[in-house]
């Protein structure tokens, strides 16, 4: 089976390398979870929002200072241009040997978050990036403390690789955190359905960061949902 989830590690001197990982898929934990999900769905079913096909969107030059407690991130990215875009991420308030991260992303950064993904009470940042002109299609890079000392990274799979939520993606993603948990919100598409026109409701998926095989992390499906 192809892997799909590209995970990278952040070194202490800025080194990124990419790997291919398994992928894998587990249960919901909680049911407040799923509730929570649903009335999300019932409740916005008209926020995703259509441009016409050339349309370029500009995104705002990124400077931005996040934190939980004294520790966090300060987050750099000039985003203008897609296809090459600088990103600088600087941990705060961590040991002295995690260095700060530049590294150039295929994207923009549309928006910086920051939350515990994984339950060990060290903050993790989330960075929410549309790789191509138009902001379409979006990925999540994911930045998780190792207990203040170190930075470790993953990526969002892309929902293309995955055949149980494909049909009908087509792009227009929209994250979001809650209660630790990553959502992506997409249109379903119908054959013959314009670009700006999606007929099919909205799927919404239900991510969790989990550890993987190599010592680091990834993000796992736990569900997902539709509204028709």
């Amino acid at each position: 089976m192809k892997t799909s989830i590209i995970d990278f590690n952040i070194y202490g001197d800025g080194r990124v390398s990419g790997r291919q990982l398994k992928r894998l898929y587990g249960r919901a934990k909680a049911s407040i979870i799923d509730f929570n999900i649903r009335l999300l769905i019932l409740l916005s079913p008209g926020l995703l929002c259509f441009g016409s096909a050339g349309a370029q969107v500009s995104f705002p030059k990124m400077d931005s200072v996040l934190k939980i407690g004294k520790a966090g991130y300060r987050v750099e990215c000039k985003n203008k241009r897609f296809d090459q875009n600088e990103l600088d991420v600087k941990p705060i308030g961590f040991d002295n040997e995690a260095r700060p991260v530049s590294f150039m992303v295929r994207g923009r950064v549309a928006k910086a978050e920051i939350d515990d993904l994984n339950g060990d009470g060290y903050p993790d940042l989330v960075l929410y990036v549309y790789a191509d002109s138009n902001a379409i299609y979006g990925t999540v890079y994911a930045f998780i403390s190792q207990a203040n000392k170190s930075v470790t990274g993953c990526v969002l799979p892309d929902p293309m690789m995955d055949g149980k939520i494909n049909e009908g993606y087509k792009g227009h993603d929209q994250f979001s955190l809650m209660q630790g948990y990553l959502l992506d919100k997409f249109p379903i598409y119908k054959t013959g359905d314009e670009k700006d026109q999606p007929t099919g409701g909205t799927r919404v998926i239900l991510y969790q960061l989990v550890p993987n095989d190599s010592g680091g992390f990834k993000f796992q499906k736990v569900r997902n949902y539709d509204n028709h």
